[in-house]
């Protein structure tokens, strides 16, 4: 072939992306180096809040000082070693996100709740002192900053720039169940509801928005609404009291058992309907990334 014909065949060809030894790497770059310091932050974190278990107030200054310095990891890794600008944790537009994060996660639970309440399953004896508020105010924040990070930023988006968002929809949310598994009380039917509901819902609400700061609002109030109002087990985690005392008594379908409600089919039901209904604005949207070979530049 010569002439427009040819011209226009190496044309089309320069319009793809190169897929190769440089996308990849940079992929497994982020992997490793940044996903391993975010995980490492995670982990000191947990320490320093289990070392500070009857201090409530020093375990929250030290866990939004270690999440401050995560977020300045994560976005120092992108501007330098990435060369481009985070936009998932822009500025611009982060109160509305979290915000709505922040209530439709404790919408979720509470309406979870609810329905067990109606059920008679869910028992309101009383109330603590509100001081029972303040434990779990570090592990939320700990939790929905860092895994936010970890399982969307990291995870997500490098399996997403190779391979697409379906894959990494897949992945990431596999990942981010089964690791609950090292949690005291986890179990496999646990980690396959996580990895479903949660996943789903996590991961559409970054591919909506494009950014994090919904989903790490969604984590946050699940995880405190979970324990520091209804007094609730989170994710096969230790239990410690909330606000409300509370009993619980039921078939394991309907309360979670020892895992936590994560593992209730009210909360499957819920969760995994509004994710759903995530992906589908996601579609809309025009936000559903293909392979890196099938992408045009």
């Amino acid at each position: 072939m010569t002439g427009a014909g040819a011209d226009r065949m190496a044309a089309t060809t320069d319009r793809r992306p190169a897929f190769g030894p440089r996308m990849l790497a940079m992929a497994l770059i982020r992997l490793v180096v940044l996903g391993a310091a975010i995980f490492l932050l995670l982990a000191k974190s947990n320490e320093f809040m289990a070392g500070l278990s009857a201090r409530p107030l020093a375990a929250v200054a030290v866990v939004v000082a270690m999440t401050a310095l995560g977020l300045a990891v994560y976005v120092a890794f992108g501007r330098l070693v990435e060369r481009r600008r985070v936009e998932e944790l822009s500025l611009p537009g982060m109160g509305r996100e979290l915000g709505l994060g922040l209530a439709v996660g404790a919408g979720l639970y509470a309406a979870s709740v609810l329905v067990l309440m109606v059920l008679g399953i869910y028992r309101i004896e009383g109330l603590n002192p509100w001081i029972f508020l303040l434990p779990a105010v570090a592990m939320a924040l700990s939790s929905g900053i860092f895994e936010e990070l970890l399982f969307r930023g990291v995870l997500f988006r490098a399996v997403e720039e190779v391979f697409g968002s379906w894959t990494a929809l897949v992945v990431s949310s596999a990942v981010f169940g089964f690791m609950h598994l090292l949690n005291p009380a986890g179990t496999v039917m646990g980690a396959v509801f996580i990895s479903i509901e949660a996943g789903l819902l996590l991961a559409a609400a970054y591919m909506v928005t494009r950014r994090l700061w919904l989903g790490i609002g969604f984590h946050i109030a699940w995880n405190y609404t979970q324990s520091g109002i209804f007094s609730g087990v989170v994710s096969g985690s230790d239990s410690a009291p909330g606000l409300l005392r509370a009993s619980i008594e039921g078939p394991a379908a309907l309360t979670g058992g020892s895992f936590g409600l994560e593992s209730s089919l009210v909360a499957f039901l819920l969760c995994t309907a509004t994710g759903l209904i995530l992906l589908a604005i996601a579609i809309r949207r025009g936000h559903v990334v293909p392979p890196a070979w099938r992408r045009p530049a």
